[in-house]
């Protein structure tokens, strides 16, 4: 099995993604039963390799408004990440191989080798909940690189322009050679739903300590988070509450220890499925560094006895930085957890009106973030009242978590008004409202190789 893996990927890396010369791989390259899946093992071995499948692109996280850097930090980062943080229209500077675009059509790949794979494979009554299993898995990949794609290099969701804004690639088969154009954002996110339905009829239920493996629960979660960046709230609560149905478990803070970095374990009774930012030079030095400083007002939103400011923040000589994170590790945390979860239906009961259920989640959870016996039930006199509530816990819940810079897309369409700033030696830069900055670039070596229209910067 290793030596197929070893050609497989050799194809995902050297042929789709480095664009290196095709006619000289193929004159060298094996036979092709060596790197195609042919049995249900293979094909899980292929999904269960969480160094490629499981991580996610980090140049939304750079974007948004968790951290800002202080000016002589920012200086010494690479050219990606110090113009993704001031949003500059030029992000590369002509630097290929860019990995928040390479790394989730890799995954889309690998989804696709093994989907085309099990059409092959005959279905048994021995084999055929394994092998369901195995293709709801593939599907949830590739749909959870195409959201996260979605989320960086197209527009939000906008039911008013959705057909006409461009989305991304919708690579589908595994063929190299498949000559695509950018689909509408309307056609990304309707093949990102598609392929979710699909999964969650198919995945197992039960959630394993292999949290990096898909699961019915995490389909479900990752449906409500897809309906909540299209603002179609109704949806969402539908699909969150069927999520936490099957899988609702949280921790006790106070159970944790809040001195040491990682305190949280993985796996961790709160996740459903595992995944994490690609390494960037910002997200590996948050926790380490007094040049990566949270937002002031976040940190000042915590309450003395809330024990996620002591969980989530370390104080490094009067500088607040992010720490421990769901990931078990210093590179943050962005997959499915049952928090999300709790903080999306309690969000969507308060947009449909129905405001004690809406609290009801929202104590549910903050009863277990709190300090034994300080916590206060929160309630609210209205929809708005309930909502403004929920919308503040959820950026609380979960900084530096990849869901930030899609909060600010969905809800500056409903008028939130959130205009991030940053200070770079003395220099100031906003990101209006209204921009199309909201939109990274496309790398221009993948724009080149696809010939995809570009971006409006």
């Amino acid at each position: 099995m290793k030596v197929k893996i070893h050609y497989l990927r050799l194809l995902l890396v050297c042929l789709w993604l480095t664009g290196c010369n095709k006619k000289e791989f193929l004159e060298e390259k094996p036979d092709s039963d060596l790197f195609v899946p042919t049995s249900l093992e293979d094909c899980q071995a292929l999904l269960d390799n969480e160094a490629r499948l499981s991580i996610t692109p980090a140049l939304g996280e750079l974007s948004a408004d968790n951290f800002f850097l202080v000016s002589s930090f920012w200086e010494l980062l690479p050219t990606k990440e110090r113009n993704a943080y001031i949003w500059a229209p030029d992000i590369y500077q002509g630097e290929g191989r860019v990995s928040d675009w390479n790394a989730p059509y890799e995954q889309v790949l690998y989804a696709n080798v093994v989907l085309d794979a099990l059409k092959k494979i005959s279905v048994t009554p021995d084999n055929i909940q394994q092998w369901n299993n195995l293709k709801g898995a593939a599907l949830f990949i590739r749909a959870y690189a195409f959201y996260n794609l979605a989320q960086v290099f197209a527009l939000p969701y906008n039911q008013e322009s959705a057909s006409l804004d461009k989305g991304i690639p919708l690579k589908l088969t595994p063929n190299v050679d498949e000559s695509l154009k950018r689909s509408s954002v309307e056609e990304t996110y309707a093949q990102i739903q598609k392929d979710l339905l699909e999964a969650q009829t198919l995945l197992l239920s039960e959630i394993t300590k292999n949290r990096n493996r898909p699961n019915k629960p995490a389909a479900l979660a990752q449906l409500a988070r897809v309906y909540v960046s299209m603002r179609q709230y109704d949806k969402a609560g539908i699909y969150a509450d069927s999520s936490l149905r099957l899988y609702s478990k949280l921790i006790d803070y106070n159970s944790r220890d809040a001195v040491s970095l990682r305190f949280f374990e993985r796996p961790n009774d709160e996740t459903m499925y595992q995944s994490r930012f690609i390494e960037t030079n910002v997200l590996k030095s948050s926790p380490l560094t007094r040049d990566c400083i949270v937002d002031s007002i976040l940190y000042g939103s915590y309450s003395a006895n809330d024990l996620r400011r002591s969980m989530f923040f370390s104080n490094n000589a009067g500088r607040i930085n992010f720490k421990g994170h769901y990931s078990g590790s210093i590179v943050p945390f962005t997959g499915l957890a049952t928090d999300e979860m709790y903080l999306v239906r309690a969000e969507c009961r308060a947009r449909a009106g129905n405001v004690t259920a809406a609290m009801e989640d929202l104590n549910a959870l903050l009863q277990k973030r709190w300090k034994t016996g300080t916590f206060v039930p929160y309630s609210a006199s209205s929809p708005g009242e309930a909502l403004d509530i929920i919308l503040l816990e959820r950026r609380k819940e979960m900084p530096c978590r990849g869901v930030r810079w899609t909060d600010i897309r969905r809800l500056n369409l409903d008028f939130a008004g959130i205009t991030p700033k940053r200070v770079i030696n003395g220099q100031e830069y906003i990101l209006p409202v209204s921009s199309r900055l909201y939109a990274l670039p496309i790398p221009a070596d993948a724009q080149e190789m696809g010939n995809y229209e570009p971006n409006e910067r």
